[in-house]
């Protein structure tokens, strides 16, 4: 449908394939079965939980909130249940939420899931974006009592100059859906490709280096980094411009694509479930995406 090769997609963003939704499969199915793996690997039951946050730029629908349908297939009628819409830093935004939230003794366990079907946005003949955008949902769960395990620091960021950069036009109160909308497109995930990149090379250090600093570390401290899965390309550079080696950052975006909210918790959980991240290790986290928004987290590991 677009006039590209294997080879040119590669060589500019690093990815080999992707993964797309079955018809008829929805983000909070996929947001669902996350949930159900984090659960059982922790051993929390639904009903412990306090607070549910599905970080989402393609929920079910506009309201009620993909995490509301979540907490009811799950059995957690006890969590407050909400939606953060952050874009590819939407996970991070939600792990600092629940962090801040948890700090209330009223709260003790928090599930927070990255969760997008992209390919339900994607125009297959934009060039641009089909070849990158892909479908995903991970999960975990944050609690209280982890002594010295947890999150370290964490900061947040947002540049609203640069809206326009990642937008889906269509479908809100600005321009809502119509014949007209539908047919020019609209609806579809629109993106500037190079402004995008340059944001992003910009980002990685600023933040990485920020939440370093904010708890004592430095680069050389933290054993693992898992930078948003926007594009190999990007991570690459992030990493030259903080001398870190790419032995250190874990990615799938080669073999997963771009699952915006979705990529860093699918790349953690994969990174865990291969026995390459361990209980004590320091791991950081760094998402950029529409807004723009920034944002990191580091965590000594716990499990």
């Amino acid at each position: 449908m677009v006039e590209t090769t294997d080879d040119w997609i590669v060589s500019r963003t690093g990815i080999r394939s992707r993964r797309i939704v079955e018809t008829g499969v929805t983000t909070s199915d996929i947001a669902i079965e996350a949930s159900r793996l984090a659960l059982t690997r922790s051993g929390i039951s639904p009903r412990e939980l306090d607070l549910i946050i599905v970080a989402t730029v393609t929920p079910d629908m506009l309201t009620p909130s993909t995490a509301c349908i979540v907490q009811a297939a799950i059995g957690a009628q006890n969590a407050a249940a909400i939606d953060i819409s952050a874009g590819c830093t939407g996970f991070i935004y939600g792990m600092v939420t629940a962090e801040k939230v948890l700090l209330s003794s009223d709260y003790r366990y928090a599930l927070v899931v990255g969760a997008e079907t992209l390919s339900k946005v994607t125009d297959w003949t934009d060039r641009n974006t089909c070849i990158i955008f892909a479908d995903g949902a991970g999960a975990m769960i944050l609690g209280k009592g982890l002594g010295s395990q947890g999150i370290l620091s964490s900061c947040l960021g947002a540049d609203g100059g640069g809206a326009d950069l990642i937008r889906i036009p269509a479908g809100g109160s600005k321009i809502p859906a119509s014949q007209e909308s539908i047919a020019n497109g609209l609806h579809f995930l629109k993106m500037n490709g190079q402004d995008v990149f340059k944001f992003a090379v910009k980002a990685i250090p600023e933040y990485t280096n920020r939440v370093l600093a904010q708890a004592g570390f430095s680069i050389e401290d933290v054993d693992h980094f898992v930078f948003h899965q926007a594009n190999l390309r990007i991570i690459e550079n992030g990493a030259k411009r903080l001398n870190i080696p790419m032995n250190k950052v874990l990615t799938n975006v080669e073999w997963n694509g771009n699952s915006s909210a979705a990529s860093i918790p699918v790349v953690i959980a994969e990174a865990e479930e291969a026995g390459k991240i361990k209980s004590g290790e320091l791991v950081l986290m760094m998402g950029f995406g529409a807004g723009l928004t920034t944002g990191a987290v580091l965590v000594r590991w716990g499990s």
